[in-house]
């Protein structure tokens, strides 16, 4: 009677501890899961994070097309390419790649198959990028980006551009992908700044001028033409250096973080490819990265030797509110340009920006205010403005010599001494234009 409940209390226990075991070794990995889910929560996080800095969408979405499936045409000198498509489907996306095969294209531009990418692809920037943030990436697309099925055109690149195969020579000459530069001395601030510009946010492939073979002249601090201004797609990306009028040196660190974040500053407000990026990517960025991006930015000397900053002459604005349009461009600068600017072409700080010293207005190269004056621009749509700006285009009522004499006068006045802009150069932007119009409603 006795022996029958210690048997069968021994045979319960052995059962418990057979069933306890059992269950840690169910439990077990369970638990481990749930710590790789959370690790992997916060991976995909940081690659959200990382692909807005890094701007994937804007590149990666045709207008009106599915998020990341491609098909944005870039233009570029030698011909055209179409983004690629980045959602993670199987057949046309990057759903079969591995993690090394993602980190071959992003960081050295060799898709899956073997096929070079153009380095219109920023991957020259990207080849800096940790390895770890690349992992990143590639687990936010993975998980979070909805696949398309979406083959995008061929490649329209005159020859020899047309050859991918040399690229691989191309790679070997400029392709560098050794980490971004520390310096211990310059603080964290300022290594996370050269980090985001140099590799994340390559500003350096829109504002490092190319050489014959369409490489950046510049990789970082150490090259007097790195983020020194370059032309892209017919604007004039401006100079980034601390050049006191065509440059950075009048801005402050905190003048830097509040355009990025907004697109308005005291000193210029965003238009052009700019406010795309400000809209879909630096408006996202944390105050601690911005602040870092600025501080590593104005760390940086001026280009051009412009080391005098920019003095306002009042003539200007005296002589047009007497009524004087003694200069070519002076009376339709009073039509259509003074009711938002001022006579004294100081505008009102982050809705009109001043024209009077500012960068873009001293910029060498025109092709900017060209543009904005033929077809107008918006300001960056950014969640800390209630609306968006719209400046208007005056192409349609000026003629190529009245917008060139308006940029003249702009860029003579006030105290900025930039050079004329000839009747030719509008006449060759405006018929540009026309002809990427009707390409456009072809497609």
């Amino acid at each position: 009677m006795l022996l029958l409940p210690n048997g069968l209390g021994v045979a319960t226990s052995r059962a418990l501890r057979k069933l306890a075991s059992l269950t840690l070794a169910v439990l077990l990995p369970a638990g481990v899961a749930l710590a790789a889910t959370a690790s992997d929560t916060q991976q995909i996080e940081r690659g959200r994070y990382l692909a807005r800095i890094a701007n994937c969408a804007a590149c990666h979405t045709s207008e009106g097309g599915k998020p990341f499936a491609g098909g944005l045409p870039i233009r570029t000198a030698v011909g055209t390419i179409h983004s690629t498509n980045i959602t993670p489907d199987a057949s046309s996306g990057i759903g079969a790649y591995s993690l090394s095969e993602f980190d071959r294209a992003v960081r050295h531009g060799v898709a899956r198959d073997g096929k070079r990418i153009y380095p219109a692809m920023p991957y020259p920037s990207y080849a800096r990028m940790r390895t770890e943030d690349v992992a990143a990436l590639y687990a936010y697309l993975r998980a979070e980006v909805a696949p398309v099925t979406q083959r995008n055109p061929a490649p329209q690149m005159r020859w020899p551009f047309s050859m991918r195969s040399l690229l691989a020579v191309w790679n070997v000459l400029f392709l560098d992908d050794d980490p971004v530069r520390t310096d211990a001395a310059r603080g964290a601030a300022w290594n996370r700044g050269a980090y985001l510009v140099q590799a994340v946010a390559h500003c350096g492939a829109c504002h490092t001028p190319r050489g014959s073979l369409y490489a950046e002249k510049g990789l970082d601090e150490r090259s007097r033409h790195f983020l020194a201004g370059a032309s892209v797609e017919g604007w004039s990306a401006t100079n980034l250096t601390g050049d006191q009028l065509t440059g950075l040196g009048a801005w402050s660190r905190a003048d830097i973080a509040e355009f990025l974040r907004t697109g308005r500053n005291g000193h210029a407000t965003s238009f052009g490819p700019m406010s795309t990026v400000i809209s879909t990517a630096t408006q996202y960025m944390n105050a601690a990265d911005l602040d870092a991006v600025a501080a590593y930015l104005k760390s940086l000397p001026g280009a051009r030797g412009e080391d005098k900053p920019f003095r306002h002459d009042p003539a200007t604005a005296q002589q047009l509110r007497q009524g004087r349009f003694d200069l070519p461009g002076a009376r339709q600068y009073a039509v259509f340009c003074m009711p938002c600017h001022g006579a004294d072409g100081k505008g009102f700080a982050r809705v009109f920006p001043p024209l009077a010293g500012n960068p873009t207005v001293a910029d060498p190269d025109p092709a900017s205010l060209v543009n904005l004056l033929l077809d107008g621009a918006v300001t960056a749509r950014v969640g800390t403005a209630p609306a968006d700006y719209h400046m208007p285009g005056y192409g349609w009522t000026l003629d190529d010599q009245e917008l060139a004499n308006v940029l003249t006068f702009i860029r003579g006045s006030w105290g900025n001494r930039a050079a004329p802009v000839q009747e030719a150069d509008v006449a060759a932007r405006r018929k540009a234009l026309a002809a990427q119009r009707r390409t456009d409603a072809e497609r």
